[in-house]
């Protein structure tokens, strides 16, 4: 946030939820909720272009996400304030990195159970 003159703040003009409108300086940056989530997170965000590309391109379109997941979510969906907007996107990371984690340990269980149980079924 600027100031006047005369070194008053310049109040905040609240654009989200406006097609086309300017992501504030301090939103700029990286979007890991947008990233891990995908089409979900675009769903609840509002961004139809989102969500087609991480639903039709999979893992190109959750990277298009990631970097261009703040812009969309500002101007797709109205936020009470900026200090709402990065909390709502701070639990998106939370919920995408905690899903990605323990779908990444499910996986790596189920692997380690098939390598010792197939070979040993395969030698009865």
């Amino acid at each position: 946030m600027g100031t006047t003159p005369v070194g008053e703040p310049i109040p905040f003009e609240n654009t989200s939820g406006t097609p086309g409108a300017i992501l504030p300086e301090e939103l700029k940056g990286l979007n890991w909720g947008a990233f891990f989530l995908g089409w979900i997170w675009a769903i609840a965000n509002k961004s139809i272009i989102g969500f087609l590309l991480c639903f039709f391109l999979s893992g190109i379109g959750n990277i298009i996400c990631l970097f261009t997941g703040n812009e969309w979510a500002w101007q797709n969906r109205r936020f009470a304030s900026i200090e709402e907007f990065k909390a709502v996107q701070k639990a998106w990371t939370i919920w995408g990195l905690a899903i990605f984690v323990i779908s990444f340990v499910v996986v790596a269980i189920i692997g380690i159970i098939a390598a010792i149980f197939i070979p040993a079924m395969m030698h009865r």
